[in-house]
C-alpha cells in the first residue's frame, strides 16, 4: 500500500460531513476563550494565515483524530499586531504543546513566520514530536523544500477517512492518531 501527499482536494474531504464539520469548528472557533484560559493543547499548528480553508481542514482532521489543536489567531491572548511578545507567546505554546505539525503549503514555506516557527519546533521537539503535513495543490504538485525532508512527513493513502493518515519517517510509518497520542 502506497502513501501520497496530501492535496488541498483531498484535505477538502475531511470536510465532507457539514454537521460535524462545523461543530468541530465551532469547537475550535469558541476555543480561542478556552485556550488563554490554560486548557492542555496537545498540537501547535503552524500555518499561513491567509490559508483559512487548508486550516480548518487541517484541524478537522487533527481533531477527529481526538486531540486538541493550538492555533495562534484563536489565542485570545496573542497581541493584536505581531511583536517580540509574539515570538515569546509563540515559543512557550511550541515548548507546551506535545505535538509540533508545520503546515506545508508553498506559501507557509516562503512564510517568515512559519519558517522561525519550524525552527523552535525543530529545537523543542525533533525529531519524534514534529511532523511536516505537506499540501500539494489540485494538480498534485508539491515542490516543497530541501529542508523539510529531514522531519517526519503526514501523508495519506488516499482512500478519504481519517484513519488513512500516517505519519511516516525512514522505515517507521504510524496511524496519524497513534502518532499524536503518543
Amino acid at each position: 500500500m502506497s502513501s501520497y501527499i496530501i492535496t488541498k482536494d483531498h484535505l477538502q474531504l475531511q470536510r465532507s460531513d457539514d454537521l460535524q464539520f462545523r461543530a468541530i469548528l465551532m469547537e475550535s472557533r469558541a476555543y480561542r476563550a478556552l485556550n488563554s484560559s490554560g486548557t492542555a493543547v496537545t498540537v501547535f499548528l503552524s500555518h499561513k494565515h491567509e490559508e483559512l480553508d487548508i486550516l480548518e481542514n487541517a484541524i478537522s482532521l487533527i481533531k477527529r483524530c481526538g486531540v486538541d489543536v493550538y492555533v495562534d489567531w484563536m489565542d485570545g491572548g496573542m497581541p493584536k499586531t505581531t511583536s517580540g511578545i509574539t515570538a515569546i507567546r509563540l515559543k512557550q505554546k511550541i515548548d507546551a504543546c506535545k505535538k509540533f505539525v508545520f503546515l506545508g503549503t508553498e506559501e507557509a514555506i516562503a512564510s517568515k513566520w512559519c519558517n522561525w516557527e519550524l525552527g523552535i519546533g525543530d529545537v523543542k521537539k525533533y525529531p519524534t514530536n514534529i511532523a511536516v503535513m505537506p499540501i500539494a495543490d489540485t494538480g498534485g504538485v508539491y515542490s516543497g523544500s530541501e529542508y523539510l525532508q529531514i522531519y517526519p512527513i503526514i501523508k495519506s493513502d488516499y482512500n478519504y477517512v481519517a484513519g488513512s493518515y500516517y505519519v511516516e519517517w525512514g522505515t517507521e510509518r504510524i496511524p496519524l492518531k497513534d502518532w499524536l497520542l503518543r
